[in-house]
């Protein structure tokens, strides 16, 4: 599996975290490619397991991240969706409610 990403698909505070300590930058840009090539999870895959995961912590950034990541590699919008309503008896309502408002963001400009 590729990195699909590049600095500027990221998120500017990751991409500074990453810069100003830089062993633990590389490490983290390591992490996140073995775990990928881990096992046989799509790379679009894994960026709506990533996305469901983030609508979880509730964490906006993250959000638009791994969906705009998920978009690029082919997801459709109703994947998209899809892997947040299915979300509503784990996590509630609320949030799943959150992240759709989120990912409502990438599909309004």
């Amino acid at each position: 599996m590729s990195d699909t990403s590049k600095d500027e698909d990221l998120p500017k505070l990751y991409v500074g975290i990453r810069e100003r300590y830089g062993d633990y930058g590389k490490i983290l840009s390591e992490l996140g490619r073995v775990v990928k090539e881990a096992g046989p999870v799509d790379d679009k895959n894994a960026q709506l397991i990533q996305l469901a995961a983030s609508a979880a912590i509730r964490s906006e950034g993250a959000v638009h991240s791994h969906a705009k990541r998920a978009i690029k590699l082919g997801a459709s919008p109703e994947e998209i969706y899809h892997s947040l309503i299915l979300l509503t008896s784990t996590i509630g309502f609320p949030n799943v409610a959150a992240a759709i408002s989120w990912v409502d963001d990438l599909f309004e400009d």
